[in-house]
């Protein structure tokens, strides 16, 4: 269990940042060195390694230095824990708005009618 809370705090907080989803996106689309990446994202070279390696951490990116280039590349993770993670908690939402909504529905009835008593 704490190893799967660890995993879930790791990969959210890699996906708080828009950076680091943005070089997600982009990495989608094409493998990329983090020079291309950097230059994409008008960062400095240390700014973005700082970012893959959190990406990295997260089993969200792999890196593969060949001579002076690290290429990265999407990782393995899919994020299924994750996304399993949030549709618990938007059921659990929902079920609440649902109560909540059952419970305004009967006051408004029991409201009209009290009016239709006393009027």
């Amino acid at each position: 269990m704490v190893q799967y809370i660890a995993r879930l705090d790791t990969a959210f907080a890699a996906l708080s940042d828009p950076t680091r989803r943005g070089v997600l996106e982009q990495l989608g689309h094409a493998d990329a060195s983090i020079t291309d990446l950097a230059d994409r994202f008008h960062m400095t070279l240390t700014g973005m390694k700082k970012h893959v390696g959190l990406l990295e951490q997260a089993g969200l990116v792999t890196t593969e230095k060949v001579g002076r280039v690290r290429t990265c590349r999407l990782g393995r993770r899919r994020l299924e824990e994750e996304a399993a993670w949030i549709e618990r908690h938007r059921q659990l939402r929902a079920a609440r708005f649902d109560a909540l909504d059952a419970i305004v529905e009967e006051l408004k009835q029991k409201e009209a009618a009290d009016e239709q008593t006393s009027g």
